[in-house]
C-alpha cells in the first residue's frame, strides 16, 4: 500500500522546504523528497556558502587596508582549507536547521530520486536503490536548477569550475577568466580579486550586470576595473582548453580579434538549466517552455494536482523568489485564496564589493513601458554613516512616476545596500508614493538616510549635496 499524503513536495530548497512548512501549518499531511541535501543548493552550494566565503575576503580586504583606519595588523595571510571549511561548516549549520524544521512540523523526508509516475504519485529511489510509492492529493515540483555547461568545454572541477567547483577550490586561482557577469560569476569575481587573484571577466553582452540599470553598472565596471580586474564586453570565449597546468582560453573581443590568453583556472557562469528532465514531467503532458514548466500565478500546471515553484518554473532564479511563491501555492493547495506574486516588487542582490541591489523598474524599463519619470540620484560621499566607514563610493537612485508618485523602481551600489533595498520593496509593496517617505522620519547617523535623500533629489529637495 502507497503512503498517502495531502502533498508532497519534490525538492527541499528554499521553495520546497518552505512550501512543505507552509502546507503543515495549514492542516497538511505533509512529505517532502530530497535526493541530496535538505536545503537544496541554496543553502548548501548557492545563496550561504557563498557569502561566508565573501564574508571572509571582504575581513581579508579590510585587514590589507588596516592602515587607512589607523590600524596596524602585520602581514596579513590567510589559509584556503580553513576557508572553506568555515563556509562548509555555515552550509551544514543551516542544512541541520531545515532538518530540524521539517521534524517540528511533522513533515516526512524521503531521501532519494523522486519520478512522477502520475499526477497524484510520486515513486522515490533511494541510495540502496530500494523504490518506495508515494501518493498525494497534490504535488509540487520544486526541482530547482544547475549551471549551464559551456557547450565546447564541459566542467572538470580541476581547472574549469561552475559554482559547487568554485566554492571549495583545492587551490587558490592566481590568474582567474570568469565566462558571464550576472551575480554569481560577478561574487566569485569579487571574492577571488580580494584573495588576491589576478581576475578577467568575460561578459557577451555590452556591459556588465546586464539586468541592473545602467548607471549601476557603469559604476561597478568602473569599481572592479579600479580594483585590478580586467573586463570585456561585448565579447566571447571561443575555446577553452584545460592542461595540467592551467588554461588556454581564445577570447573574441568587441573588436572581432580573437586573442589567446592563459589561466590558472576558469568559472564558467553563463546561466542556469532547469532541473526538469527525468522526472516524469513529459509523460504526463506537462507544459513547457525552454524546459521551465509553465504555472498559473499561484503555482498550478496544466495537469491537475501537480504544482511547480522555484527556479524550475523560470525567472528570477532567485531564493526569495522560490519563498514566496512556496507560500502561495502552498496556500492555493489548502484552498484560500492567496495574493499572485508580482515579480517587479522582488528585488535582486549581488554580494560583490561593492554591493549591488534593485527592486521594480530601471530608468530605461520604466520609460519603454511608458512612464514619464523623475529620477533621484544621491552618492554615498554625501552621507556621514558612509565616511565615517571608509565606504564613500556607491549611489542609491529612485525612479518616480511624474504623474502619480508612485514609485516605480530603487537601484543602489555601494556598502551593505543589499540590506537597505528592502526599505523600497516594502514602499513598492505597499504602492507607496514619494509624500510618504518624504515623511518617514531615518535615523541618524545611518546609511538607510540615503534613501531618504534619493527621493527628495528627484524632486529637488536633497539637503545634503
Amino acid at each position: 500500500m502507497a503512503d498517502q499524503y495531502d502533498l508532497i513536495v519534490l525538492g527541499s530548497g528554499p521553495g520546497g522546504y518552505v512550501a512543505a512548512i507552509r502546507a503543515s501549518q495549514l492542516g497538511l499531511k505533509t512529505a517532502i523528497v530530497e535526493r541530496e541535501n535538505l536545503g537544496g543548493i541554496c543553502l548548501n552550494w548557492g545563496c550561504i556558502p557563498t557569502k561566508a566565503l565573501l564574508r571572509t575576503s571582504e575581513i581579508y580586504h579590510y585587514m590589507t587596508h588596516a592602515k587607512a583606519y589607523g590600524l596596524s595588523a602585520g602581514q596579513p595571510g590567510f589559509d584556503l582549507p580553513a576557508i572553506v571549511d568555515r563556509s562548509r561548516k555555515v552550509a551544514g549549520q543551516l542544512s541541520g536547521g531545515v532538518k530540524g524544521l521539517m521534524k517540528k512540523h511533522k513533515i516526512t523526508v524521503y531521501d532519494g530520486d523522486g519520478v512522477l509516475t502520475a499526477a497524484t504519485k510520486l515513486k522515490v529511489t533511494g541510495k540502496d536503490g530500494k523504490t518506495t510509492e508515494l501518493n498525494a492529493k497534490n504535488i509540487i515540483v520544486a526541482t530547482g536548477a544547475r549551471a549551464r555547461d559551456l557547450p565546447f568545454a564541459k566542467a572538470d572541477g580541476n581547472r574549469i569550475w561552475t559554482y559547487r567547483h568554485a566554492m571549495t577550490p583545492k587551490e587558490m586561482p592566481t590568474e582567474l577568466l570568469v565566462i558571464g557577469s550576472g551575480a554569481i560569476g560577478v561574487e566569485f569575481a569579487s571574492f577571488y580579486s580580494d584573495m588576491g587573484a589576478k581576475v578577467t571577466i568575460v561578459e557577451m553582452l555590452d556591459r556588465i550586470l546586464p539586468v541592473e540599470d545602467e548607471e549601476v553598472s557603469a559604476f561597478a565596471h568602473k569599481a572592479f576595473t579600479k580594483q585590478g580586474m580586467t573586463i570585456h564586453v561585448g565579447a566571447g570565449v571561443e575555446k577553452l582548453e584545460a592542461g595540467g597546468k592551467g588554461v588556454r582560453a581564445t577570447i573574441k573581443t568587441k573588436d572581432g580579434k580573437s586573442e589567446t590568453q592563459e589561466f590558472s583556472h576558469a568559472i564558467v557562469a553563463i546561466g542556469i538549466v532547469p532541473n526538469s528532465e527525468n522526472i516524469g514531467l513529459e509523460a504526463l503532458g506537462v507544459k513547457q517552455t525552454r524546459g521551465h514548466i509553465d504555472t498559473d500565478p499561484v503555482g498550478r500546471t496544466n495537469v491537475a494536482g501537480l504544482w511547480a515553484i522555484g527556479d524550475v518554473t523560470g525567472p528570477p532564479w532567485l531564493a526569495h523568489k522560490a519563498m514566496h511563491e512556496a507560500v502561495i501555492t502552498a496556500e492555493a493547495i489548502a484552498g484560500q485564496n492567496p495574493h499572485p506574486l508580482d515579480k517587479n516588487n522582488i528585488p535582486g542582490c549581488t554580494y560583490s564589493r561593492p554591493q549591488i541591489a534593485s527592486v521594480g523598474y530601471t530608468e530605461a524599463k520604466a520609460k519603454e513601458a511608458g512612464y514619464k519619470v523623475k529620477v533621484g540620484k544621491f552618492p554615498f560621499v554625501g552621507n556621514g554613516k558612509a565616511i565615517a566607514l571608509g565606504e564613500a563610493e556607491g549611489f542609491i537612485k529612485t525612479i518616480f512616476d511624474e504623474a502619480t508618485g508612485e514609485l516605480l523602481g530603487a537601484h543602489m551600489i555601494g556598502a551593505e545596500v543589499t540590506e537597505l533595498i528592502q526599505g523600497y520593496a516594502i514602499g513598492r509593496t505597499l504602492e507607496t508614493t514619494e509624500a510618504e517617505l518624504m515623511e518617514t522620519t531615518f535615523p541618524h547617523p545611518t546609511l538607510s538616510e540615503m534613501l531618504h535623500e534619493s527621493v527628495l533629489t528627484a524632486y529637488g529637495r536633497p539637503l545634503h549635496i
